[in-house]
């Protein structure tokens, strides 16, 4: 998240939270930080929020009904009666004790934070934070003593690597609340406990969650799914991410038949294609509409990720960003080995 300078703390608390499996204890805080300190609150505020996309949107779910969602009840009750925040905080301490059975869920400090001004959208609201470190670090810390200096080594927190997060801000309360979330640990494994556990959140059907789940199945699709179904090589994958990637970044709309035509182009390979898309969207439990206004900012996300690099053994990576009638693969039966041929005008 970016322009957090005007952003305000009012009040700022401070749990223990172990798991219970290992007979680790709740700690509960009996009264909020005393935060004076102008430099220290800057950097709390960089910590707890950096780490956001703010695009990234989700809203707190429940089966029968939201209300019985118990993360969003306690933030009803904290935006509605700021005076009870250390109770309303310390019944967030107790459920998230509740859910930390798992044998991979690591003791660490619960920070409730009720912020103020916080950015969002063209306006500024209210927000309620829930962060939770479980990652310490060693830093040296270099001190005078007399006439020398002397070295010691101490545990602490990195702020600038935020471990799990939740942001609610005060908009959408009928529907769940607008929800961000930050799950830097435990992502490939069942210790989810954060997301789906503690938090119970869904994202948002809008065109930055159907940008990001197209391109992301694209890709999938394309490195994964294609070379196993069709006889396709290296170069002629990465020229179908170059045109993924290009038709995103320069339609303003995504019409499923339309991306179909003019990047996959092969009947059987766009059959093969919409055959994946309905497995992808059972399986990672995503909706992708066939038509929806494309969002720049998870385009820009997704296109870290994708790779345009050709890996020849270890001696040499070709960096291809278009024009695949210019590189041409062929195999030379003197030497044994594959080659590939590249047409240029001049180098530089």
């Amino acid at each position: 998240m970016t322009s957090i300078d005007s952003v305000q703390l009012n009040q700022v608390i401070v749990h223990k939270v172990g798991n219970p499996t290992r007979g680790e204890e709740l700690k509960l805080s009996a009264n909020p930080l005393t935060l004076n300190d102008g430099i220290v609150r800057g950097m709390l505020a960089k910590y707890f929020l950096g780490p956001f996309n703010e695009h990234e949107q989700y809203r707190f779910t429940h089966l029968t009904d939201v209300a019985m969602n118990e993360v969003y009840r306690y933030v009803s009750d904290l935006f509605d009666d700021p005076k009870k925040f250390t109770l309303y905080s310390a019944q967030l301490a107790q459920f998230l004790y509740s859910k930390s059975t798992h044998a991979k869920v690591k003791e660490g400090e619960l920070y409730v934070v009720h912020f103020s001004n916080v950015p969002f959208g063209t306006e500024y609201t209210d927000a309620i934070g829930i962060f939770k470190s479980e990652t310490k670090e060693t830093f040296l810390k270099v001190f005078p003593h007399g006439e020398n200096w002397e070295v010691i080594a101490e545990d602490g927190i990195n702020i600038n690597k935020l471990d799990k997060g939740c942001l609610v801000f005060k908009q959408n309360r009928s529907e769940g609340y607008v929800v961000c979330v930050v799950d830097a640990t435990n992502k490939q494994n069942d210790a989810q406990y954060w997301v789906n556990d503690f938090l119970q959140v869904t994202r948002c059907a809008n065109s930055y969650h159907y940008t990001d789940a197209a391109l992301g199945m694209c890709k999938l699709f394309i490195s994964n799914e294609l070379s196993e179904k069709f006889e396709v090589n290296k170069s002629d994958q990465i020229d179908m991410l170059n045109r993924s990637m290009e038709y995103f970044k320069t339609k303003d709309e995504f019409k499923l038949n339309e991306f179909a035509e003019e990047v996959l182009h092969h009947p059987e390979v766009i059959d093969s294609f919409t055959q994946y898309k309905q497995t992808y969207e059972v399986a990672r439990q995503v909706t992708i509409e066939d038509e929806f206004d494309i969002h720049l900012s998870a385009v820009k996300k997704q296109q870290r990720v994708f790779k345009s690099v050709l890996k020849l053994d270890k001696n040499f990576h070709v960096y291809i960003h278009g024009r695949r009638d210019l590189i041409e693969k062929g195999y030379d039966e003197m030497t044994g080995k594959h080659y590939y041929k590249l047409f240029f005008d001049e180098e530089s």
